[in-house]
C-alpha cells in the first residue's frame, strides 16, 4: 500500500507522455526572433540534455553562428529549447540543419568505428 501510495502522487510524468507526441504536436517547432537579426529558438520535444547539449557545442564549432545554446524549460517536460543566432551569411534553420547533419555523420563514424573494434575483438 505504501509504495503504490507514494508513486501515484508522484510528480512525474506519465509514461506514455515521455514516449509520445500529443495529438496534433509535432516534434519540432521554429520560433523567429522579432527583436534580434538572424536570431531564433527551436523547441524538439522528446528530447533532453543529451541532445541539447550535442547540438549546442557542433553549432558553436561553426564559424557563422554568434550564439548557440540551449534550455530545459522543466525538468518534468520532455523537450528542449535550442537559440541560434548567426552572423547572416546562412539563417538559424540552415545552422541547425548543417549541426544535425554533422553530429550525424559523426555518429555513424564513431558506430562504424566501434563495429570494427569489436569485430577484430572476436576474431
Amino acid at each position: 500500500f505504501c509504495c503504490s501510495y507514494f508513486k501515484s502522487k508522484m510528480n512525474a510524468p506519465e509514461k506514455h507522455e515521455i514516449f509520445g507526441l500529443k495529438e496534433g504536436e509535432q516534434r519540432v517547432d521554429y520560433d523567429e526572433d522579432n527583436k534580434v537579426q538572424n536570431a531564433g529558438t527551436y523547441v524538439v520535444r522528446l528530447e533532453d540534455h543529451t541532445l541539447g547539449n550535442l547540438v549546442r557545442m557542433q553549432l558553436l564549432r561553426d564559424e557563422k553562428v554568434i550564439f548557440a545554446g540551449y534550455r530545459v524549460p522543466h525538468p518534468l517536460e520532455n523537450k528542449i529549447e535550442v537559440r541560434i543566432q548567426t552572423d547572416g551569411r546562412i539563417t538559424p534553420h540552415e545552422a541547425f540543419s548543417n549541426a544535425l547533419k554533422a553530429l550525424s555523420v559523426e555518429t555513424d563514424s564513431l558506430a562504424n568505428q566501434f563495429e570494427a573494434k569489436l569485430a577484430e575483438k572476436k576474431r
